[in-house]
Parts: C-alpha cells; sequence; structure tokens
C-alpha cells in the first residue's frame, strides 16, 4: 500500500510539473519588421598571413621567382656536374631598374640537360595534379647559341612526372618573355620543378614562374579556384583586404602601398611580408609579398564574388606595437593622395588618370568602391589627427564615400573609450571593432549592442574569433565550442543590425604548413582546402541573412542567453521568409513553441540547417572535413496556429526557414 502510494504521489508530482511547465513561448512579430539589414552584413577579411598570399590564393607555384628576397637563392638549389665557381650570379641592376633589380646570370659551356640547372621547392613544396596543364614562363636575355630551358616537375623522391623544352629564340640582348605548357602526368602534394640549362654563353633569368591551368576563372596568372571557391560559396557581402597588420608594416618602408601592386607583374616590388618575423616561436623567414596578388586583383574578385571591396589603407602609422613610427602631420600628404587616388582608380571613368589607368588593365568599368578604410588597429590622439585629414579630404571630393576608422586593439579600456568617444565626436561613418577573446567573453557580450546609439555612427565588428586557449597561442583551435559560441554571439550581432552593419571573422585562410596565427577559418595544404566548424557557422549567417531584422522575444525579452539559448529572426523580403537562428549551448535537448505573429498564411513545411556535434572540442580537417557541418531537414509548421514547434539539440545551432504564403 505505501509503495503504491508512493508512485501515486509521484505520478501526481510529474503531471503537476508538467502542467506547471508548458513549453516555453518564443514571439515572432513578422508584420513589424525593426530595422534593415545590410547587404554588407555578413563578409569576409582576407589579410595575407599565414601564407595567406604567396603560397595560398595566388596560385603562383616557384617561390622567389625574381631573386628578390634578402637571400636572392632562396627557395632554389643549384644542381649539376658542371655547377662550378662563378657559373651562377645573381646580379643588380638597381640603377636601371629599381623594382626588380635582381636577375641570374648563367655562364653555359656546351653544357646540356643535366650537366648545369636549378630546383625550386615551391612553398612548403609544389601541390602537382595528374593530367593537369602547366604554364611555365621566363624573362631572358642571351647571347648564348642553341640556347633552351628543359622543365621538369618532380616527385617526392625526385622522379620527373611532367617535362618540356623551352628554346631561348631571341640572341639580340635584349629581354623577352617566352611560356611553354605541358601536362603533368602524377598527383604529387609535395613536388619540385627543375630548370636545366642547355647552350654555349651567357643566359639572364628572371620572372621564373609556373602556374597550373586550374586557376579561379581560368586566369593565366590567377588565383588558386578551390579557395576561392569556398568564399565563392559564403556569398560575402564584402570583402576586406589586404588586411590587417601588413596594411602598417613593421616600420613605413614595409606598410603596403597600393600603387605598386598594379601594372606588370615585374615593375610589382616586392617587400618583405612582416609575419616573416613577428613570432619568435613561428619564424617564417621565406613570408615575402610579391604582389602578383595586388590591388587591381582584389578588385576583380570581388565583382567575380558580388562583393563590396573594402580596402584598408595606411594612415601614416606603422604598427604600433613594433616601431610606432609616424609621419609628421606636414608629410601626410602623399599618404591623403593615395586614399583620393586609389578612390579614382577604383570608380573615375577612362578619361580621369587613374581611372585610365584601371581601363588599361582590362576594365574600363568602374568598381564602384563605396567603402574605403583610414588605417588599421591605429589608436591614441597621434591616429585621430591623421584621421581627421584623411576625413576633409575624402569627404571634400567624396561625399558619400563611407569611412572604416580604427577602435584600436580591444573592445573595452582607456584605448577603446578614447577612441570610440571621438570617432563619435567626428562623425565616423563606421567604427571598426576588433575582439580576440576566449569562448565565454562571446557569450557574455551577446548583448554587447543593444543599448548603443541608433542615430550615431555604425559598426564594423572587422576582426574577431573565440580563442579556445589565448590569443596568440600555438594551441588555439577551431574546435565546436569556439564557433557555437561565435553563433550565439552573432544573433546579437544581427538583432542589433540596426548598428551593426559589417561583421568579419579573422584570420580568413592558413596553410598547414606554414602558419603563424591560430585559429583561422579555413585551411589548406598544397592540395586540399576546408573549412572549420567556424566556417560553417559564418557560411550559414551570410546565405541567410535576410533584409530585416523581426523582434524575437521570451517573456518580452530578447533570447541572450536565457536557459543558455541565443536566437535572432529575420526576414527575407525577397522570398517572403521568416528565418530564424538559435545556438543552444546547453548539453540538454531544449523545445520551444515559435509563435509567429502577424503573418497571414504559413506553408506547411519549414526548412532547419543544423550544425551540431556533442563533443565541443569536434573539428574538421583534412581527413574528416565535414566532421561538423550543416544538415538540412524539414520541419512540421501548424499554419492554422502559426506556430512551430522547435526542438533545440544539446550543443547546437540551428537556422530555421519558413515560408509566409501571400
Amino acid at each position: 500500500m505505501n509503495n503504491l502510494l508512493k508512485t501515486a504521489c509521484l505520478l501526481l508530482t510529474t503531471a503537476t510539473l508538467s502542467t506547471a511547465q508548458p513549453t516555453p513561448v518564443v514571439k515572432v512579430n513578422v508584420s513589424q519588421p525593426v530595422a534593415d539589414i545590410q547587404p554588407t552584413m555578413w563578409g569576409v577579411f582576407f589579410e595575407d598571413i599565414n601564407f595567406g598570399a604567396d603560397g595560398g590564393i595566388y596560385a603562383e607555384m616557384v617561390k622567389n621567382r625574381s631573386f628578390e628576397f634578402y637571400r636572392p637563392l632562396m627557395g632554389w638549389s643549384v644542381q649539376g656536374k658542371k655547377n662550378t665557381e662563378g657559373t651562377i650570379l645573381v646580379e643588380n641592376r638597381q640603377e636601371k631598374d629599381t623594382r626588380n633589380p635582381r636577375f641570374l646570370r648563367v655562364a653555359t659551356n656546351n653544357t646540356n640537360k643535366g650537366d648545369l640547372g636549378l630546383t625550386n621547392e615551391g612553398f612548403r613544396g609544389m601541390g602537382i595534379k595528374n593530367g593537369l596543364r602547366y604554364d611555365f614562363s621566363v624573362m631572358y636575355r642571351t647571347q648564348a647559341s642553341n640556347a633552351k630551358l628543359h622543365v621538369e616537375l618532380l616527385n617526392a623522391k625526385g622522379e620527373p612526372i611532367g617535362q618540356t623544352t623551352l628554346p631561348l629564340n631571341q640572341s639580340d640582348n635584349n629581354w623577352h618573355k617566352q611560356a611553354v605548357s605541358f601536362n603533368a602526368t602524377a598527383t604529387e602534394p609535395k613536388g619540385k620543378m627543375n630548370v636545366w640549362f642547355e647552350g654555349t654563353g651567357v643566359i639572364d633569368l628572371d620572372m621564373i614562374s609556373l602556374f597550373p591551368e586550374d586557376t579561379w576563372k581560368k586566369r593565366p596568372g590567377g588565383m588558386r579556384a578551390d579557395m576561392i571557391q569556398m568564399l565563392a560559396d559564403m556569398k560575402p557581402g564584402f570583402v576586406r583586404f589586404p588586411g590587417g597588420c601588413i596594411v602598417e608594416g613593421f616600420d613605413l618602408d614595409q606598410r603596403y602601398q597600393w600603387k605598386k601592386t598594379i601594372g606588370p607583374l615585374e615593375e610589382r616590388q616586392l617587400v618583405i611580408n612582416r609575419w616573416n618575423f613577428e613570432f619568435a616561436h613561428r619564424p617564417t623567414p621565406d613570408y615575402f609579398q610579391t604582389f602578383g596578388l595586388g590591388f587591381f586583383e582584389y578588385f576583380q574578385l570581388c565583382e567575380d564574388i558580388g562583393a563590396e571591396p573594402l580596402p584598408i589603407l595606411n594612415c601614416g602609422m606603422a604598427c604600433q606595437f613594433n616601431t610606432a613610427e609616424l609621419v609628421p602631420l606636414e608629410q601626410l600628404d602623399p599618404y591623403v593622395q593615395d586614399a583620393v587616388d586609389l578612390i579614382e582608380f577604383a570608380n573615375g571613368d577612362a578619361s580621369t588618370p587613374w581611372g585610365k589607368v584601371r581601363a588599361s588593365l582590362g576594365h574600363p568599368k568602374p568598381f564602384n568602391l563605396k567603402l574605403l578604410g583610414v588605417g588599421n588597429e591605429n589608436w591614441g590622439p597621434q591616429y585621430i589627427d591623421r584621421l581627421a585629414i584623411f576625413q576633409k579630404a575624402i569627404k571634400a571630393k567624396y561625399p558619400d564615400m563611407k569611412l572604416v576608422c580604427s577602435s584600436g586593439t580591444d573592445p573595452n579600456g582607456e584605448r577603446f573609450d578614447y577612441l570610440n568617444g571621438k570617432l563619435r565626436d567626428m562623425k565616423a561613418d563606421l567604427i571598426d571593432e576588433h575582439y580576440y577573446r576566449r569562448p565565454e567573453w562571446f557569450l557574455e557580450n551577446a548583448r554587447r549592442y543593444d543599448n548603443y546609439d541608433r542615430n550615431g555612427s555604425k559598426i564594423f565588428a572587422g576582426e574577431w574569433a573565440a580563442q579556445s586557449d589565448k590569443t596568440v597561442s600555438v594551441n588555439n583551435k577551431n574546435n565546436w565550442l569556439c564557433a557555437l559560441s561565435e553563433a550565439a554571439f552573432m544573433t546579437g550581432l544581427e538583432r542589433n543590425a540596426a548598428v551593426v552593419n559589417m561583421a568579419s571573422y579573422a584570420p580568413l585562410f592558413a596553410n598547414a604548413d606554414a602558419w603563424q596565427w591560430t585559429p583561422d577559418l579555413i585551411w589548406v595544404d598544397n592540395l586540399r582546402v576546408y573549412g572549420t566548424p567556424n566556417y560553417y557557422v559564418q557560411k550559414l549567417y551570410s546565405l541567410n541573412k535576410g533584409t530585416h531584422t523581426l523582434k524575437m522575444t521570451q517573456n518580452n525579452e530578447p533570447l541572450a542567453g536565457q536557459d543558455s539559448l541565443y536566437a535572432s529572426a529575420a526576414w527575407d523580403k525577397a522570398t517572403s521568409e521568416v528565418i530564424l537562428k538559435v545556438a543552444n549551448v546547453s548539453d540538454k535537448t531544449q523545445t520551444r513553441q515559435i509563435q509567429l505573429d502577424g503573418a497571414k498564411k504559413l506553408d506547411p513545411k519549414g526548412k532547419l540547417t543544423l550544425l551540431k556535434n556533442d563533443n565541443l572540442d569536434a573539428v574538421n580537417s583534412f581527413e574528416n572535413a565535414t566532421n561538423v557541418s550543416p544538415v538540412d531537414q524539414t520541419i512540421p509548421v501548424d499554419a492554422r496556429k502559426k506556430t512551430v514547434a522547435l526542438t533545440l539539440a544539446p550543443k547546437s545551432f540551428s537556422v530555421v526557414r519558413i515560408k509566409v504564403v501571400q
């Protein structure tokens, strides 16, 4: 009797609890959009770090092709039985060509294939694909008789897997460019290239180059297609380029100068990449910028993938962590002129000086530049003084150009507070905020922008990523915990689209064999590429952006941490769909009744895209690229009640699309 009584009491208690705890209701007001979501809301930030350009998206396979590294033969080794002292020399024509002064002089003496040659190691090897065409080119001058080059691709064992011969037909002692194409006969992730010499006399060589046929859009000398496809698949609203810290440079001599990155490749002046020596724990002595990927190519890429270009220019300040070198204010004019000229290069018609330059490069139509960054992670009164000069000059000539302005390196503290106040006083168009923090920071700051001034300067969340360990730690991982915390934080960015107009994760790319910084959005080696869990979060937001925010509440409050749930809602005017994004960071399944107020009629089937993993330490890899990746499914919609019963898996991010039938 006692056991029966206990059982009855237990059942009664359970029933009472069940009655007392109905499924919580989340209300979404469909009929009253709150704020516009800018087309630029979700974008990407490219910086030449982690071998992001040379050895990354720039598909050149030859390292140090023009012998301009500080060690002129870095990447090259001399081969053959006729390799004697003075046979191969690096010469300098600096008085004639200051942008590309060095070239290779080879003395051949009845030399045949195998007697004398060079091997190039590529960027941590060369990724070679069986059956693919490779395009070899070289600039040369010669007085040698019967001069020829024999070009070979090699596998990791040193065996030829593709070869051709290039006769050097012009012997008038003038510089010429010549090219030849051939196919590889095997696949090799760690290949090399041999160039053997034939003839008698002197052969001068420069700009020794090798490109795969399968570049993005098959452009000769173009970008690595699989890496660019990862960006195109995201449909980003903008691309910020070229950085990042390389904009500042270690000192001003090493700053990024856009005018030196356009025009003929042999006239683009190489500089050392600041990430070459920045971290003692990850030295990369062979990291340079050849600028084969320059500003014209960046603009072209943005046009290709339908993204707004956002170039960032040096403001007369080198990196304040390194040298803090400054241009005196009275000497700032050339820097300001570079900014004004860039706008003309991008937008001017072919009758303007810089518009004519753009047209001469094969793009007569303007690029329609609307955004321009002045400085990167600069701070202090010295930045404000220089920014004011840029702002006055640019706005006087281009009043509609929106300027992105730096709020320094951190999202709080004295430095941030000073800049934030000054920039708002200056009526800055966009304030660039950066935050590299632990996952818990992102959860705690999901309401960061709730109380920002809706009528003041807008926010560009320009660089951010959750750090599984700590900033600049080699132990940082792109694990699911970090990605999930970012997904939760981004609901707050979207909910506050009236303030936040742009956002981008950073850094973008990393070469698995040559990185300096982790975590990173996309990882590559010489033949493969994969997206991290963070990549899939960014992609889901970008592909499900919507056009307007909608009010989404539980108990009249935004879902921003209650019961470990974070949520936002958007309306997509183009498709007449409600888009819900919900992160459940708890370790338990949760259910919510979504009530769609103001919707006239709903499609009875909705779409759920689920990104989840039970292991918060889970990562993707080359071997398991989709370990954490989205899965689509259909969910029922109660069209009569205008509700959706949403079951939220533990440690998950859900994107729901519900069609409103007009």
